[in-house]
């Protein structure tokens, strides 16, 4: 395996004492969840966790938001947006790409060519999250999908972030098998929703800096 540096995303944070230990663990970004029916939300601490100053970027993950709840968390110090609702290429456009994750959510028998069309709506954008499919969650499945496809789209020049059923047992092999932009990971290192465990982010941060010396 060429060498790489992966960058890393933990998210569904909402106790500053762990966003304090993420952002000293090295960590690239931080998401925080402001869709309240998430068991991540993190509500009415959003205004603090984002004043805190973090080396690590901060986003704030939202489905289908209005355009003035955007405008809010970026005022409030976001440093990025993750979109894992029906946001359309337009309303991208007017929070502007740069500032944007675009997350998909993969089925298994998702079209190849169809989500590559896909996703060119979106080129300009920060970053394209990949997330599993599952039925009435936007996401934070926990479960992974077919990382085959995954692979595909990175070979095709788009800056992937790999999310979905990551933890410290698998990162390694999602990384080596990928080769994405970022890995993403909240469930995998957490002691209930939204209580990050610190073991398991040391361990997943062991791993991932293993695999970049491999």
């Amino acid at each position: 395996m060429q060498k790489q540096t992966i960058k890393v995303k933990i998210c569904g944070v909402k106790e500053k004492e762990d966003l304090v230990f993420i952002d000293r663990l090295g960590a690239d970004y931080i998401g925080f969840v402001l869709y309240p029916k998430s068991p991540r939300y993190a509500g009415d601490k959003i205004k603090e966790l984002l004043a805190f100053e973090t080396k690590a970027r901060k986003v704030a993950v939202f489905v289908n938001p209005e355009y003035e709840e955007v405008k809010k968390v970026l005022d409030l110090g976001a440093d990025l947006i993750q979109l894992h609702g029906k946001e359309t290429p337009e309303f991208g456009r007017k929070v502007g790409f740069s500032k944007i994750i675009k997350a998909f959510r993969i089925k298994e028998e998702i079209n190849l060519e169809t989500l590559l069309e896909e996703l060119n709506l979106w080129e300009k954008a920060h970053a394209i999250l990949f997330d599993t499919y599952k039925k009435g969650l936007p996401g934070g499945t926990g479960e992974t999908f077919n990382w085959e496809i995954a692979r595909k789209v990175v070979d095709a020049g788009f800056k992937i972030i790999l999310a979905g059923g990551i933890n410290p047992e698998n990162v390694k092999t999602a990384i080596i098998e990928v080769k994405p932009y970022a890995i993403d990971v909240s469930s995998g290192v957490e002691e209930k929703p939204g209580k990050k465990n610190f073991k398991k982010l040391k361990k997943l941060f062991d791993l991932i800096r293993e695999t970049e010396r491999i």
